[in-house]
């Protein structure tokens, strides 16, 4: 990917994170990336277009952030799952705050537009392609369908602290909680 086309989809995720689906236009995208003017609508030719951009990208960024957080550790133990867990919540909420606010409007825009199902569902594929063979390297008796479980409940925990933030957030005895219910004791 050119260097131009990843600062116009990396100033479309923080266009999306903070002014929303309806103020993702070129305008506004142009203007967030710095660039001249036509720059965003020269690279994506319509605003679907850039959608599909964005989700790619940011399958592309996440796939970077598991491997940095969970793919190098590759959990041996139920507690390294969890702390590699808690580390995607943390940075989730933290250093990729905006692209999360910017997937999960996403996530409520594919509702109304069946074409971006595709991708984002392309997305969670790869997510669970990593995680579930953790699980079952951890001995779960149906590491796919736990893989779905533990991946809505961190989207569900994520969700709810960027909706309603709590100051003492600790996702940590969730996850735990939920991992001794899916895996057999180590």
């Amino acid at each position: 990917m050119s260097r131009r086309r990843e600062q116009v989809l990396d100033a479309a995720i923080e266009v999306l994170a903070t002014e929303g689906s309806r103020g993702l236009t070129f305008q506004a995208v142009d203007r967030a990336a710095r660039v001249p003017a036509g720059t965003a609508s020269n690279s994506f030719r319509t605003r679907s277009a850039l959608v599909m951009g964005i989700v790619n990208h940011l399958v592309e960024l996440d796939q970077r952030d598991w491997q940095a957080v969970g793919g190098m550790v590759r959990p041996h133990t139920r507690d390294a799952l969890a702390q590699a867990m808690i580390g995607i919540i943390g940075h989730a909420l933290g250093p990729g705050r905006n692209r999360t606010i910017a997937r999960y409007t996403l996530f409520v825009e594919a509702a109304a537009r069946p074409e971006f199902r595709a991708p984002i569902a392309t997305g969670r594929a790869a997510v669970d392609s990593w995680i579930t063979p953790w699980l079952q390297r951890l001995g779960s008796s149906e590491p796919a369908a736990h893989c779905g479980i533990l991946l809505d409940h961190i989207d569900g925990m994520i969700l709810h602290q960027i909706t309603w933030p709590q100051a003492e957030f600790d996702p940590g005895p969730g996850i735990d909680a939920l991992l001794t219910g899916l895996l057999p004791p180590s």
